[in-house]
């Protein structure tokens, strides 16, 4: 059996790692290159993502990426400001409503650099796909966009919200403007030493309501150093990302359609973000100062109504190119991998006809689509609101 996947992200890498330790024949196609698009820093992994990546990674990967995680998150500090100190007012629990549940923090651009480890020879970056045909036998055709062909069992959109293999094989699912934005960035963790923010956050996440304004943030203090962890679990992991991985603050401000405008370079986003911070409390004003330029971004928030079932074909879609879930969508795309890596590995071994196999991975993740939308409407509804234009800055 051969497999294609469009889409390098989170869950097409934990795909292709599962099928690819099956002995299954896999190739990635991405259309970014190596290092991939600015989507923020951090992932919060959850019991859904956790228990995806043991499943699938090889035992040294899962070691790294263990390793380097952040300590125990259980719930959201909630903070203000009083007598022109930041505290912490209450806590509200990852009691799993609303999208919130226990896990740990990972640098997503570390843990995307281990699941790309060891698959080299499986992924082709700057190799968008275009369009596919269902062939006779069964099989699919891919076409992609420098003119090049490939054929497999098996086609997989995991290619995020704008998925091109979604457009085509159901053009009915389609992407809604939210019109809310986020901007995101992370600071050192070194360039905030002495504010006491580190010791106030702990390793929970926040959010902070000060001065009539809106932030999100949460540390990121690696559990033991990147370097010994690689060095002892996963040799083969790019030395640049490892040496350069430090400890951070990551954070975002909500904002509007409007307010964005049409900035959209890390620099021209930050210094938006600048502006926004600009009436917040003076250390957080000073995270937001002291970030990285390079990685600060700024995210369209879209959602994807529940979707009717489908027949189920040699076609098939994963992650947020089916359920956009903000905040817990590499969770379920990572899910949604160790299901269909299941699904495949069962027609592999001769236990379910492919298309049977196919068939129950989507129903379970149709399922899940609709949890997840319920779960996405509450985690909105509890977001913080948009930063007001008025006092904001420019």
């Amino acid at each position: 059996m051969r497999v294609i996947v469009a889409g390098a992200g989170l869950g097409g890498l934990t795909l292709a790692q599962g099928l690819h330790r099956a002995g299954i024949d896999v190739v990635v196609y991405e259309k970014d290159e190596e290092r991939g698009r600015p989507q923020g820093v951090s992932l919060h992994v959850d019991d859904r993502g956790t228990e995806a990546l043991r499943a699938c990674l090889p035992p040294g990967h899962m070691a790294m990426v263990e390793a380097t995680m952040g300590g125990p998150r259980d719930g959201t500090s909630l903070l203000s400001e009083v007598d022109g100190e930041l505290v912490v007012a209450g806590t509200r629990p990852a009691d799993g409503t609303a999208g919130r549940r226990p896990g740990r923090q990972a640098q997503r651009r570390l843990l995307r650099a281990v699941l790309l480890t060891g698959l080299r020879d499986r992924v082709r970056f700057g190799a968008a796909f275009r369009r596919f045909e269902e062939l006779a036998d069964g099989r699919v055709r891919v076409s992609l966009a420098d003119g090049r062909t490939d054929t497999a069992d098996v086609l997989v959109g995991a290619d995020g919200v704008g998925s091109a293999v979604r457009r085509q094989y159901l053009p009915h699912a389609e992407v809604v403007d939210t019109g809310r934005r986020m901007v995101m960035g992370a600071t050192p963790l070194r360039a905030v030493a002495g504010t006491g923010l580190a010791a106030l956050l702990g390793d929970n996440s926040a959010a902070a309501q000060v001065r009539g304004m809106m932030m999100a943030l949460g540390v990121h203090r690696f559990t033991g150093s990147p370097v010994a962890a690689r060095d002892r679990w996963l040799p083969g992991l790019p030395s640049p990302v490892v040496a350069e991985a430090e400890d951070y603050v990551m954070w975002c401000l909500p904002l509007t359609r409007d307010r964005l405008g049409d900035a959209s370079s890390p620099a021209t986003v930050w210094r938006l973000a600048q502006g926004l911070a600009a009436g917040l409390h003076p250390t957080l004003r000073l995270v937001v100062d002291k970030a990285w330029p390079g990685v600060t971004v700024a995210l369209r928030i879209g959602m994807i109504p529940p979707v009717p079932a489908w027949p189920a074909g040699p076609v098939t879609v994963i992650g947020d190119a089916i359920h956009v879930a903000p905040g817990f969508g590499g969770n379920l795309a990572m899910q949604d991998a160790r299901r269909l890596r299941d699904a495949l590995v069962a027609h592999a071994r001769g236990e379910r006809d492919l298309l049977s196999a196919i068939g129950a991975a989507e129903e379970a993740m149709l399922r899940e689509s609709v949890l997840a939308l319920d779960e996405s409407r509450s985690a909105a509804a509890a977001m913080p609101v948009p930063v007001p234009a008025a006092g904001a800055g420019a």
